[in-house]
């Protein structure tokens, strides 16, 4: 369910299905009725397990630090459908989703797609309505079969790999790899990041296959840290670049933020802009992302991790940021994910456990949660805004972690309980 999606397609009386479909044959179908959008806009493609977001905001803010109009597309929503569509880091406005559906409603789109089809197609006419000079397209699932990839994108980017979706993309690690890759493009560079041996070689393996540069965080550039924040070192460009203190905190964010900088390169190539050094050092320290270790109330941290990976990446940066602080953590994940697996991350660094029902079909009741935790205190939370906001009123440092459905529903409570807005 996209919030907020369908009343649009009430509106205009174009109906799409609340389901997967994996495959590209509908939405290129679709794709020619409106004029195949896709195919005059400047693009570059992400896909991977962890990382897309975060990648794909270091890009955007060092694109705009060069004067570009950026379009970005990306899943799942952070309050509604609204910011899955951005034009110069502006959610998509009534009127324009009211526009673009028109065009779809006209072009007799109603009952071919699935609703992620038809958000694509949405975001592909709306970045052609605003006139954008790259479009930052993230894919919703896997790669190869996505309805995203219909684009053939400057440069693709890949920032890691690890299981999840098992039940769409496989349960191995070469399985998954194999989706990823699909967005791959005959002699367009891919850059990728750190990822397990098992999935590199079937990445590398797709790019041989499709001719494509493969262009590899510590092979072709390297981040180092230094002791005033990091140094970025580009051997095909010969280029050293140091870079301050940044606001996304983490080992993991400063390796998102190499591969932004190296993808830039290949934009700036493709659009012929020259490269202003200042500029990328200026995108990269303010570049913050909705839902990554975010502080939005005082004493009070979002982060999406939803995955075993991405719980990895949080311990760590908590271990790094937070290294003689007690941690309370409130959890709400979905149940297809490995929860189990989540949580043993987790209580890595906290004993301390709040366990939420989300308000999506696909969660894991708070119940199941606490049943799975190992963790010394844990309890069932049934009214988590009331918990948060006490929390920070006490000055105990909490962290709401989980699905990016459950970060949703905070922050939409925290904008609308009693004029209370997340200072972010």
């Amino acid at each position: 369910m996209i919030p907020q999606f369908d009343r649009y397609k009430e509106k205009w009386s174009v109906q799409s299905d609340d389901v997967i479909k994996p495959g590209l044959t509908a939405i290129q179908e679709a794709l020619s009725l409106v004029g195949n959008p896709e195919q005059k806009l400047r693009v570059v493609h992400i896909a991977g397990t962890n990382g897309k977001g975060s990648t794909l905001t270091f890009l955007e803010a060092i694109s705009k630090e060069h004067g570009l109009r950026v379009g970005k597309f990306m899943s799942p929503c952070i309050l509604d459908v609204h910011d899955q569509i951005q034009v110069a880091s502006l959610p998509i406005t009534t009127a324009e989703m009211d526009i673009v559906f028109e065009q779809m409603r006209k072009a007799g789109l109603s009952g071919k797609l699935t609703d992620f089809e038809l958000l694509t197609v949405a975001a592909f006419l709306h970045f052609v309505n605003s006139h954008v000079d790259v479009a930052l397209i993230e894919t919703g699932m896997g790669g190869l079969l996505d309805s995203t990839n219909v684009v053939t994108p400057i440069v693709s980017i890949i920032p890691s790999i690890a299981l999840e979706h098992t039940k769409f993309l496989g349960n191995t690690i070469a399985s998954i790899a194999h989706h990823k890759a699909g967005i791959i493009k005959q002699n367009r560079p891919v850059i990728i990041g750190e990822m397990p041996q098992e999935a590199k070689a079937v990445v590398c393996e797709e790019a041989r296959t499709q001719k494509a540069p493969v262009l590899e965080l510590g092979d072709q550039f390297y981040i180092e840290p230094t002791t005033a924040g990091e140094k970025y070192t580009n051997d095909e460009n010969g280029l050293t670049l140091t870079i301050p203190k940044r606001k996304m905190k983490g080992q993991h964010q400063a390796n998102n933020m190499a591969l932004a900088i190296t993808a830039f390169f290949e934009v700036a190539s493709a659009l012929n802009l020259p490269v202003n050094l200042q500029s990328i050092v200026a995108g990269v320290q303010q570049a913050t992302v909705l839902g990554r270790y975010e502080e939005v109330l005082p004493y009070i941290i979002l982060d999406g991790a939803h995955n075993p990976a991405s719980a990895e990446k949080l311990v760590a940066t908590i271990r790094e940021d937070l290294p003689e602080e007690s941690v309370t953590f409130v959890v709400g994940i979905l149940a297809d994910k490995d929860v189990k697996a989540v949580l043993c991350q987790l209580e890595q660094v906290s004993d301390c456990f709040y366990f939420v029902d989300i308000d999506n079909p696909r969660a894991m009741s708070a119940k199941e949660m606490l049943q799975l935790s190992n963790a010394k205190e844990k309890y069932i939370l049934q009214d988590g805004i009331a918990f948060i906001e006490e929390q920070s009123r006490m000055h105990n440092k909490t962290i709401v972690s989980g699905s990016l459905y459950l970060l949703a529903e905070i922050r939409s409570a925290l904008s609308s309980r009693n004029g209370n807005q997340p200072h972010t």
